[in-house]
């Protein structure tokens, strides 16, 4: 089977297990590259010797066919491998600028089912691939280059295995909860999605106090994600009610994103998140520029709240990763989106499900409030999301009738705090149109005139 012409998509390279980009055979030619890449960025390693790349994996069946595959690309390369386990993406993150490494990747798929894998690379510095290094992989293996080059058999790379790296992990991760600052007194139900944080948030939260109650952290390769975790977190409310708990957990499988639930067992979700957090960081002045950064798909109440309180948001297109470049370009230190990807800059390189969970735990155990109290420090807009099947995607600056509408709708719905984000499904033949305001009848009326114009012209 013929390789797409790009392998790296909006987070790594991600797709079937075992079907192409994601086959032994590509991971192989993957390793290679990158390590070649890798290695003349800086032609002095970081560490003594020999360059390293650190490689870890979630608790997918198909991580060992591709840990495997991808690390005796990156030894022919004469590049060392340090092998670290199940880890989550954060954590692997967390340890490649521990380890002194040149790189790392981490094999996931997130929240995917199980038949699903995918490689994410990160810089030494711990924060993802820029575009123009994934540029420089892709044409080494779809040009044949990388073959050209191939050191002495005295050159090639040797593997070691990593054993602290969960105690590493674990230590980073307490680090951002205050030292003075316990979790006695508060019982908590935690999801970990039979994911990568099956071992380290159990760990971290009992090892600072708490009362933990975990379930969904027994992987056997293919029961992750399946039925719970932050994709399903309808059992983690329920079960934060029966065992009368204060607070509810639930990551993902690679546990770079986090869910809660209150003490109600009402979820409280990215913006939840965001707003707290924020709005605490302000009220403290560590808030840098008074700035979150979030993604469209953040609730305009959320941007009205911040706004009162004397901060800013700004939003990116949809993805973690162009949060983070918001970040990095200029310099904010939190920034998030609303499934629960929560980036706090001043611990840590990406999302990190327990880091962001441990910000929130602070603020309640500091303010000495239920969760469901501090959640009361927003309002969430009323929110119409709807989809409208297409047999083409026709630019939209060519839907003459289309346009007008939405200018007419945005001028109505900005006008009363709202917004209106009308796109293309990035996967289906689908137009995804949303709606915010403080008026339901509102959001219906335009979602149905604007909806109504799109499927008359483009609709299935």
């Amino acid at each position: 089977m013929s390789l797409p012409k790009k392998i790296f998509g909006t987070d790594g390279v991600r797709g079937t297990a075992n079907v192409e980009p994601v086959t032994a055979e590509t991971a192989l030619k993957l390793g290679r590259a990158a390590a070649h890449v890798f290695r003349n960025l800086e032609r002095q390693s970081r560490g003594r010797g020999k360059h390293k790349i650190v490689i870890g994996k979630d608790t997918r069946l198909s991580g060992y066919m591709l840990e495997n595959a991808i690390s005796s690309g990156i030894l022919s390369m004469g590049v060392d491998v340090l092998f670290i386990g199940p880890l989550p993406t954060p954590g692997v993150a967390y340890a490649t600028r521990s380890l002194r490494a040149d790189a790392g990747l981490v094999i996931t798929a997130s929240h995917n089912p199980y038949t699903d894998n995918g490689i994410k690379f990160f810089r030494a510095d711990g924060y993802k691939l820029d575009d123009k290094i994934e540029g420089e992989i892709e044409n080494l293996v779809f040009s044949g280059e990388i073959e050209k080059v191939r050191p002495n058999s005295d050159q090639i790379g040797k593997a070691v295995r990593i054993d602290d790296a969960l105690g590493r992990y674990i230590e980073f991760a307490k680090s951002s909860f205050p030292k003075g600052l316990t979790l006695e007194g508060v019982k908590i139900v935690l999801d970990c999605g039979h994911g990568a944080a099956y071992k380290s948030s159990p760990c971290v939260l009992r090892e600072l106090g708490a009362e933990v109650i975990v379930f969904n952290d027994r992987p056997d390769g293919k029961n992750i994600n399946e039925n719970c975790g932050s994709m399903h977190p309808e059992a983690m409310c329920q079960k934060v009610v029966e065992h009368g708990a204060h607070i509810g957990i639930a990551h993902d499988g690679d546990a770079d994103r986090v869910l809660l639930c209150d003490e109600h067992g009402t979820l409280i979700d990215g913006d939840d998140i965001m707003a707290i957090a924020t709005l605490d960081m302000i009220a403290e002045n560590t808030l840098a520029e008074k700035t979150l950064v979030s993604t469209v798909m953040s609730n305009a109440g959320l941007e009205a709240a911040i706004k009162k309180a004397g901060g800013r948001m700004l939003r990116t297109a949809v993805g973690d990763k162009n949060v983070i470049d918001e970040m990095l370009k200029n310099g904010f230190n939190f920034g998030g989106e609303q499934s629960g990807h929560l980036i706090f800059r001043d611990f840590a390189s990406t999302g990190d499900g327990l880091v962001a969970a441990l910000q929130i735990l602070r603020i309640l155990k500091a303010k000495d409030q239920p969760l469901s109290k501090l959640a009361q420090c927003w309002t969430r807009f009323p929110q119409l999301v709807t989809n409208v099947k297409v047999r083409e995607k026709k630019p939209f600056d060519q839907l003459g009738d289309v346009n007008l509408l939405v200018a007419e709708a945005e001028k109505e719905l900005q006008a009363q705090g709202g917004r209106l984000l009308l796109r293309y499904s990035g996967t289906e033949p689908k137009v995804r149109l949303l709606v915010e305001g403080r008026d339901d009848a509102t959001l219906q009326k335009w979602s149905q005139i604007i909806c109504g114009a799109i499927q008359k012209q483009i609709g299935v």
